[in-house]
């Protein structure tokens, strides 16, 4: 057997590591897209185990179909769909929850392999143990989410939501900088380079501002005020303030949507200082400089998704992309943040 102390790392523990994020991002993206054809709701029960078969048969589709047909969502919005059609959202959920299971399985089976063969480096056991608890925790909190759109509301709650999306997106954030420190090891030596403040900030505000996006999903807000640059020719939209604080910061379609753009502004703007000072500095190495200069390209692209999702009032595939972008801007800043904390 390999010892715990041959090496400090691990490159098939990194591929492992990598491939789980992958399946993380293809989470996400499922995610969006079961939010935005409204399936999110389709499923009524929280089944870990026996929820993982769809419904065989006619008599437990129509169960299945009963079911939804209590929850307000289908007596307020959906009243007389169809099977067919309740078919179609209910494969979207079932797909969504299909990854996450199976995400489990891609983490959970090599892990156990990989400690019994004792090629995950030491000081990197831990970590991912703590991963594997995020990820049943984020199982717990995809149920608590559904939950709170299946008595009172015809939609899941956005902070929920948020709440929801943000574990998974620490989860991704995490995991990608696992496999890159199973990947290159420790460095040999420790440097305080004058980056790591502003490259973590700059990854803190690419994750707040996926919140403040799943705030806008959450509440529907891409679908109004579908001019830019000013919202419904205002540059601060008349109904800005809601009824308090909490309903301005999350419940407000317009408050909501004109924080997501605020935020979308500065980090633009934080991108283009970031390359440029990148460009300058010669004390920086080639790979974070290059790093850099696709967290710029990353971002330019990101921002003009995102104005044409909400020019185009979201249609599904621009907010697929849309979103598939935020979690790619989220993996170049992970990979600046940790490329410039080593010499």
């Amino acid at each position: 057997m390999t010892s715990f102390l041959r090496s400090d790392r691990s490159r098939p523990v990194a591929v492992w590591l990598l491939v789980v994020a992958a399946f993380i991002f293809a989470m996400v993206v499922v995610g969006g897209a079961t939010r935005l054809t409204g399936s999110g709701l389709s499923i009524t029960e929280w089944k870990p185990v026996t929820g993982a078969l769809p419904p065989m048969g006619d008599a437990a589709w129509h169960g299945e179909f009963a079911k939804y047909q209590d929850i307000p969502q289908y007596k307020l919005l959906n009243r007389g769909m169809t099977l067919a059609e309740f078919k179609a959202i209910y494969w979207w959920e079932w797909s969504h929850r299909l990854l996450g299971r199976t995400v489990g399985l891609v983490f959970a089976i090599p892990f156990v392999v990989f400690l019994i063969r004792r090629q995950i480096p030491r000081r990197l056991i831990w970590r991912c143990v703590g991963l594997l608890g995020l990820g049943g925790l984020q199982g717990l909190v995809g149920w608590w989410m559904v939950a709170s759109g299946l008595s009172d509301r015809v939609s899941v709650a956005p902070e929920r939501l948020a709440t929801h999306l943000g574990l998974a997106l620490a989860l991704f954030v995490a995991t990608v900088w696992t496999a890159l420190d199973a990947w290159a090891g420790q460095p040999r030596h420790e440097t305080v380079s004058r980056w790591r403040p502003a490259a973590l900030v700059f990854l803190a505000a690419v994750f707040v501002q996926c919140l403040l996006g799943a705030l806008v999903a959450g509440t529907h807000a891409g679908f109004v005020y579908n001019d830019w640059p000013l919202m419904n020719g205002a540059l601060i939209p008349s109904d800005y303030a809601g009824a308090g604080f909490w309903q301005t910061l999350a419940h407000n379609q317009a408050s909501v949507q004109f924080h997501h753009r605020l935020g979308a502004y500065l980090i633009a703007i934080g991108a283009v200082v970031v390359a440029v000072l990148a460009a300058r500095d010669r004390l920086l190495a080639p790979s974070a400089r290059l790093a850099a200069y696709g967290l710029g390209g990353v971002v330019a692209l990101q921002v003009i998704l995102g104005i044409s999702a909400l020019m185009a009032v979201v249609p599904l595939w621009l907010g697929i992309l849309h979103q598939a972008g935020a979690v790619v801007l989220l993996a170049a800043a992970t990979v600046f943040a940790w490329r410039v904390r080593r010499p």
